[in-house]
């Protein structure tokens, strides 16, 4: 077996599979996390007005099972296997036929694919296994992101935390590369933030965005931060100039920056060494 981990592509196909189901459960994540938090924020805020607290439908990341968001349809084990299930339902749930969010799917073939293509570069041992995670995160909350404009604290603190754990190992970068990159990480976006409010009187970012780029500094070190910032700064450039010419969306609906963050964390993870010193030779 162990032999076998260490055949690349054994170990892509092995980290394929392995993405698809983590993929299925970051569905459950995406759609339930935030649900969690606005009913506990309902509950505190009836506890601080001396109310009674409402009563919600028991609500975790592990129960109720799995089901159809329309008819409450309980998914059953072959209904649930990830990407085949959407195949062979063709795209509707069994029950009511109401089409099956194109989302599912695509979260589960994004992280399986990153997740074969972590296998193949890395091989096996720590550096993989902390990739793996810190992808699962990214994509968490770039998702949540992007329906909600939140960036959990459940997500992003323990990412940071245990990505100075794996550099406390020196599986990416120096722990003191790392505990620096976490530090230059939050004061980089906390600047940002406190110079455009004082100068335009409006927030441009949350303080999510200040964790999530401390977390990717915890992991990648100080050293890669500048490439992320970068990074996210033209990937959401584009994608904001591309959503008011060809989606309409107007100048002020607010454009999450959190998945750019996430995405070019994850780009940095991979091939941030050889794009700096793409970057430096260019200068």
């Amino acid at each position: 077996m162990i032999e076998a981990l260490n055949d690349p592509d054994i170990l892509a196909v092995l980290c394929l599979l392995l993405g698809l189901v983590i993929g299925s459960f970051l569905n459950v994540v995406i759609h339930r996390l935030p649900v969690m938090m606005e009913r506990e924020w309902v509950t505190q805020c009836a506890e601080l007005r001396a109310e009674p607290a409402p009563v919600f439908e028991k609500l975790s990341l592990a129960a109720p099972p799995s089901r159809c968001p329309h008819c409450a349809h309980a998914l059953s084990a072959l209904e649930n296997i990830p990407l085949l299930s959407y195949i062979v339902l063709r795209g509707r749930c069994r029950n009511c036929k109401v089409p099956i969010s194109l989302r599912y799917p695509a979260v589960e073939l994004l992280t399986g694919l990153i997740f074969a293509y972590a296998g193949g570069k890395l091989g096996f041992g720590l550096p993989l296994l902390g990739a793996l995670g810190f992808v699962a995160a990214a994509i968490a909350l770039s998702f949540i992101d992007f329906d909600t404009q939140l960036l959990p604290d459940d997500i992003t603190l323990p990412l940071l935390w245990v990505g100075l754990l794996f550099n406390l190992l020196g599986a990416f970068t120096d722990l003191h590369s790392a505990v620096i990159g976490v530090i230059v990480g939050y004061m980089a976006l906390w600047s940002v933030y406190w110079s455009f409010k004082l100068i335009t009187g409006k927030e441009g970012m949350g303080y999510g965005d200040f964790k999530l780029l401390a977390a990717i500094g915890a992991w990648l070190g100080w050293q890669m931060l500048p490439l992320v910032i970068l990074l996210s700064s033209f990937v959401g450039a584009v994608v904001g100039l591309a959503l008011i010419v060809f989606a309409k969306q107007g100048r002020n609906v607010p454009i999450p920056f959190g998945p750019y963050l996430a995405t070019a964390g994850i780009i940095a993870l991979f091939w941030g060494k050889p794009l700096t010193r793409l970057y430096l030779s260019v200068l």
